[in-house]
């Protein structure tokens, strides 16, 4: 029998080490790059030029919303059928299926999830 009730998860703005920062970082990330903004980190030699993630979304995992605090066990992406939800309460659910998408809505407080 299935639940009507998910678990919700924390979704955090994350920095490239995977340190919490302000929601607005992540904020109207271009949709180039696969939603992230990246840093480059040089080709070193002339090969090829790598690049990270400066500001992204960290979805699940253990953590917290706090400023500055590191998160773990989570993924840069998100898992279809899982709900996420924001420091500001909004939630957001993955569904699946061809050319996957977040429906947003909104949810009760933004503390508590992702253990």
């Amino acid at each position: 029998m299935l639940s009507g009730c998910q678990k919700r998860e924390m979704q955090r703005c994350v920095d490239e080490n995977n340190r919490v920062v302000d929601d607005s970082f992540c904020a109207n990330l271009p949709v180039a790059n696969n939603g992230q903004q990246y840093q480059n980190l040089g080709s070193g030699g002339g090969g090829p030029v790598y690049y990270r993630p400066l500001y992204h979304y960290y979805y699940g995992g253990g953590g917290g919303y706090g400023l500055g605090t590191p998160v773990s066990g989570g993924s840069d992406r998100p898992i279809e059928g899982h709900t996420y939800v924001t420091s500001k309460g909004v939630s957001t659910t993955v569904r699946g299926g061809f050319g996957r998408t977040l429906m947003g809505g909104h949810g009760g407080g933004g503390e508590g999830g992702g253990e």
